[in-house]
């Protein structure tokens, strides 16, 4: 087994490979207007650092959100396109999952990632491997009471610490916990990933305007 793991539903674009045992290599930096410049060659890195070539890789594993339209789309179509080269397959996990995977609490918690506009994307868990809500956005102050006394993970959570005093790190993403947790599952039967597509939970900001006048030639 090898698995490529990447993620940019998050500021962190992320990519690690996991030979079913460890982590063999990672890379993950961090900016969220760069996604598109940064994801292939941090794969190229992870590559390298390793001492492979991409036609070793036996799997594809990628966050699918939530996350901004832009940035997400990034690891999703890229992800797809390396699993219909090499004819393997491609498979998907939330991307909060992976934060969860890497805070390694065995009492329940949240997790909060920046969904700008003053809000956050969220999920509670039992532990760091049980979700028990779905993904959903929300206002800080609007679930602060939800998740009042529970450790939340994130940066969403430190962004609003008035509204999570008990917020903590991992802060970003980690492609490498992802693919960890992808592992364990495909160990276990490959049961719980996800389709590979886009978890948006709200529309794209660029929308068509309402009203407008068509102008046709004469």
């Amino acid at each position: 087994m090898l698995l490529l793991a990447m993620d940019t539903a998050t500021p962190a674009v992320t990519v690690a490979l996991h030979d079913g045992d460890t982590v063999v290599a990672e890379d993950t930096r961090v900016d969220a207007r760069r996604h598109g410049e940064l994801l292939l060659p941090a794969v190229d890195r992870v590559l390298a650092r390793a001492g492979l070539k991409l036609d070793a890789v036996t799997g594809l594993v990628v966050g699918v959100g939530p996350g901004p339209y832009t940035g997400l789309r990034v690891g999703l179509v890229t992800a797809a396109t390396f699993g219909s080269a090499l004819g393997v397959p491609v498979h998907g996990l939330c991307t909060l999952d992976g934060l969860a995977y890497a805070a390694g609490l065995d009492e329940p918690f949240a997790v909060a990632t920046d969904a700008r506009r003053k809000e956050v994307y969220w999920a509670r868990y039992d532990d760091s491997r049980t979700r028990v809500t779905e993904a959903a956005v929300d206002r800080p102050a609007d679930i602060a009471d939800q998740l009042a006394g529970l450790p939340v993970v994130g940066a969403g959570a430190l962004l609003y610490p008035e509204a999570f005093p008990e917020a903590r790190g991992p802060e970003h993403q980690s492609a490498a916990a992802l693919a960890a947790l992808a592992a364990e599952k495909l160990a276990a039967g490959g049961e719980g990933f996800l389709d590979p597509r886009p978890m948006y939970l709200r529309r794209p900001d660029a929308q068509v305007p309402k009203n407008y006048k068509v102008v046709t030639p004469k």
